[in-house]
């Protein structure tokens, strides 16, 4: 029955979502504006995401400056150290970012409101996407500038390539991200460990702080299928050798596009699956 046959025998019309584009962005903008009043009402959040890199970078930039002032062989590759922390924390600060805040809907039962509203599932996911980059930017900046003033280090010196090694780690970030929130889908809040642990998997095999070729050679055919470790080569290349080989970017963007295809896939199939299953308005440990 069309919706003017319906008013006409007195019944009420449904008025269906606004489709398209710009509806679709009015939501998102809605829901990072949302996530945006949140940062600002807390004044602890805010401290929070400053104060774990602010550490790690001070930890690290001594250490930097202490191997930089002896004649160990040590001290030629100890310039990167700083660099190699400040790209780790690009990756693990945007996969905190999108995890935390999908966790956070779950934690406060807001999921499945947002579900079950005209919010549909690729427009959270980009929500969670732009507001992980925004989280990056407040926690990441202030570091990089004091770095810059306690160590010399210049994360800008880096270039050009500086920018595509931004988008590398972001993008990897959200396929980790999508799929940590897949799998809390489908176990529950008592997978959430899997929100922060699972970057840390990757740390030994991205070769963050030591080349690709200290790994046995079983273990470099791992390494090079991460996007991460094809970033943090072409770092030490820029650094220590004044080179950059285009290569290891397209090897990235390439094995980030295979990841996201499958992070998304594993957020979808588990989503329809706890529709489906009734479980997602009574997730819990």
């Amino acid at each position: 029955m069309s919706t003017l046959s319906r008013a006409a025998s007195g019944a009420e019309p449904i008025l269906l979502p606004p489709t398209g584009p710009a509806a679709s962005f009015r939501r998102i903008s809605a829901l990072v504006r949302r996530y945006m009043y949140l940062l600002r009402s807390s004044g602890v959040r805010l401290v929070e995401l400053i104060y774990w890199p602010f550490l790690q970078m001070l930890t690290w930039g001594f250490l930097q400056k202490y191997l930089a002032g002896t004649t160990s062989p040590l001290a030629q590759g100890a310039g990167v150290l700083i660099g190699s922390v400040l790209l780790w924390d690009i990756l693990f600060r945007s996969k905190i970012g999108f995890s935390t805040t999908f966790i956070e809907e779950m934690w406060s039962r807001n999921l499945g409101n947002l579900l079950t509203s005209p919010l549909r599932p690729y427009e959270l996911v980009a929500a969670l996407s732009l507001w992980s980059v925004i989280r990056l930017g407040v926690s990441m900046v202030p570091v990089a500038i004091a770095a810059y003033f306690l160590f010399g280090f210049n994360l800008l010196g880096l270039g050009l390539p500086l920018a595509a090694f931004f988008a590398v780690l972001v993008l990897t970030s959200w396929s980790l991200g999508l799929i940590s929130a897949g799998v809390i889908l489908r176990y529950g809040l008592g997978a959430e460990e899997l929100a922060w642990s699972l970057a840390f998997v990757l740390l030994p095999l991205c070769c963050v702080y030591y080349p690709v070729s200290v790994l046995p050679g079983w273990l470099q055919v791992i390494a090079l299928s991460l996007p991460p470790t094809h970033v943090f080569e072409g770092m030490r290349s820029i650094l220590l050798h004044h080179t950059f080989d285009p290569k290891e970017l397209w090897w990235a963007l390439s094995l980030n596009a295979v990841y996201l295809f499958a992070g998304y896939l594993t957020f979808s199939r588990f989503l329809a699956s706890a529709r489906v299953n009734g479980t997602l308005l009574r997730l819990s440990e």
